[in-house]
């Protein structure tokens, strides 16, 4: 019985809380990652918008600096896949394609992966929340971006972000 009482306790803790003990208890739109090195953290937010070409947004903290960088998540046509983006420092307003490229950090495939760790899709904003995000190749595009040096980004993150907690 003790053994028992003992696995549970996390269990209880959490819910004395209020805070989700599981990515899957969190909608996509509000969950938060950090990667394995503590020097990232992503943050989804809602799109509050039906007409969105987006599925999903959020923001990457470079933890120790002041530097924020926005991301996008958009479906693909056939096949049916999840397109990240995510910039520093774009243009407001009409901008170029040209403009978008200049400030583009990463674009890529972004995976949501589950409690069993299935890879899949990421899910839109309304969707559960994955356990981890996969954003193939995110460190080596840190790694050569205007965002890397002194005073800068000092960590490239490794591909997987884990889930942190759902945000209110």
């Amino acid at each position: 019985m003790r053994k028992l009482s003992v696995a549970i306790a996390p269990f209880v803790f959490g819910a004395l809380c209020g805070q989700p003990l599981l990515a899957a208890e969190c909608k996509q739109g509000s969950a938060v990652y950090t990667d394995r090195d503590g020097a990232y953290e992503l943050r989804f937010s809602p799109l509050n918008s039906e007409a969105a070409a987006a599925s999903n947004q959020f923001k990457i903290k470079v933890l120790k600096t002041s530097m924020v960088l926005d991301g996008y998540v958009m479906p693909s046509e056939e096949p049916d896949r999840s397109i990240g983006m995510i910039m520093f420092n774009c243009p407001g307003g009409d901008v170029t394609g040209d403009d978008l490229n200049a400030c583009t950090i990463w674009q890529g495939m972004v995976y949501g992966v589950d409690a069993k760790g299935e890879m899949n899709n990421l899910e839109p904003e309304a969707g559960a929340a994955a356990d981890k995000i996969v954003l193939p190749g995110i460190g080596p595009a840190i790694r050569a971006s205007s965002i890397w040096g002194e005073g800068k980004a000092y960590v490239a993150p490794w591909d997987v972000l884990n889930f942190k907690e759902c945000a209110s």
